[in-house]
């Protein structure tokens, strides 16, 4: 008896599996969708009307099969009907017919209402174009207008109510069963975003990721078990389609299903897939946040850079014009955060692109924002780096002190002098001085006053510790040959 109850119940929760709608969206304005179809078929051909597809299906990503793998199913032919009924849409089926027109008029401080008859010239109405205007046969004259609201004897024999796929299936087995339906549809979409909140004091900080889902696909998915689908997707954007089109195999429709806590994650092909574990409602126009990463006493210091060139960069060829990367010089101190994504960092979890927001903490515990940025699909273990705004408190100066040009000797010699102010009472900063050696890719630095570290070929940076109210001054000397 027991045996057979835990069969029982286990046949019932695969059937409720399987009645449960399934999702992956992916960010690109597009989902896969999978979902049940109650059948009742005959043996051979059958006609079956499926009018519960999103209004954006893209109808030659249609797949039907038995998931059970007990029946044979083939669609023979399939249209779609993507024109729901409307009052434009009657008016044209009408056309050439004398249907009531319904009009309303105030007389003595009452409403009178009466019924217009007219004949139906032109609806006006145009498929998939611009509509024209009606024309109105009422009384023997012509109107350019409904003479009232329409009131229609029927729906017509060619009307649906919603966008339908209508198909020819052929069955090698009679009986009722629960199809498995999947296909591609617009409307959809999704985004990460992430809040990042600083004590008042101190690089220990807390991280919270976002999931932000938006449907418009025309339809409402109850209880859906939904995925997310990260990474550059190559994903060819369709037309508008008003017919039937052929069949092509969705390779993404069958991904593993996980059971997980609020939100897991994992590589999936050349992406990563993002699993929602808890099955959610999704409304037509509505737009769902999930939390999926939290991250507690993770850190992530503060960074500040002076590029006083920065908008200037070597460019490949020999340049030896004196006054290059001196217009336009930049007092900016840019305020930056940098944190790895690493397990021993509290998080190590592959980041799909999103904003990223920062906020601190005032001495009272209010939480103040302190910027935003961008970030793009981070894996785990590679460090993130952004820009919050500039300081305020912080300022620098670079200027051009020596410049010799040698036509004979082909070589450069270029000297600058750095000035870096720190106006912070009580705050000691370390400031990273970037200089991009734009003249030659050959160069040598002859004489400076602080140690530097070469970033790349072109690239080097000096670390400077600057106390309050304190201003330091770096200088160097680079000499390029050819």
């Amino acid at each position: 008896m027991k045996t057979i109850l835990l069969a029982a119940v286990s046949g019932l929760l695969a059937q409720a599996a399987l009645a449960q709608p399934s999702l992956t969206i992916y960010n690109q304005n597009f989902a896969v969708v999978r979902d049940t179809v109650p059948l009742d078929l005959q043996s051979g051909v059958n006609n079956v009307r499926y009018a519960d597809a999103t209004a954006q299906v893209e109808p030659d990503s249609v797949i039907l099969r038995d998931p059970n793998g007990k029946r044979s199913l083939q669609i023979l032919e399939q249209n779609y009907r993507n024109d729901p009924v409307s009052q434009e849409l009657l008016l044209s089926l009408f056309e050439g017919k004398t249907i009531d027109f319904q009009k309303e008029r105030l007389e003595n401080n009452s409403t009178d209402v009466r019924n217009i008859p007219g004949k139906i010239i032109r609806s006006g109405y145009v498929p998939g174009g611009q509509s024209q205007q009606s024309i109105i046969e009422v009384n023997g004259k012509l109107q350019f207008s409904l003479p009232g609201r329409p009131l229609f004897p029927d729906l017509g024999d060619d009307t649906i109510l919603k966008p339908t796929l209508n198909w020819l299936l052929q069955s090698d087995k009679s009986g009722k069963f629960d199809a498995e339906v999947g296909y591609v549809t617009g409307g959809f979409d999704w985004s990460a975003s992430y809040n990042l909140v600083s004590p008042e004091k101190g690089d220990d900080v807390d991280f919270v990721g976002w999931i932000t889902m938006n449907n418009n696909s025309g339809k409402t998915f109850e209880n859906a078990k939904i995925k997310l689908m990260a990474g550059d997707v190559n994903k060819i954007q369709p037309q508008t389609i008003t017919g039937y089109g052929g069949l092509r195999k969705a390779m993404v429709l069958d991904e593993m299903e996980t059971a997980a806590p609020a939100v897991t994650e994992k590589a999936f092909d050349e992406f990563h897939l993002y699993s929602i574990a808890r099955p959610t409602t999704l409304h037509d126009r509505e737009t769902k946040q999930v939390e999926f990463v939290h991250a507690e006493k993770m850190f992530a210091p503060t960074v500040y850079v002076y590029d006083g060139a920065a908008d200037y960069r070597f460019y490949g060829g020999l340049n030896y014009d004196e006054n290059f990367g001196m217009e336009n010089g930049n007092k900016k101190i840019a305020v930056m955060r940098e944190f790895v994504n690493a397990e021993t960092n509290h998080l190590g979890i592959a980041l799909p692109a999103g904003k990223l927001r920062f906020y601190r903490r005032d001495d009272d515990g209010q939480l103040q924002f302190v910027g935003e940025n961008e970030i793009d699909h981070t894996p785990r273990n590679e460090t993130i780096r952004v820009t919050t705004g500039n300081a305020f408190d912080l300022v620098g100066e670079r200027k051009q002190t020596d410049f010799k040009y040698d036509r004979k000797a082909h070589t450069i010699d270029e000297s600058f002098e750095i000035k870096l102010r720190n106006r912070k009472k009580d705050a000691t900063v370390n400031i990273r001085v970037v200089e991009h050696l734009y003249r030659w890719n050959n160069w040598e630095i002859t004489a400076k006053s602080d140690d530097f570290v070469k970033k790349d070929s072109q690239t080097i940076e000096f670390n400077v510790p600057v106390k309050p109210d304190e201003e330091r001054t770096i200088t160097y000397t680079v000499h390029y040959s050819w």
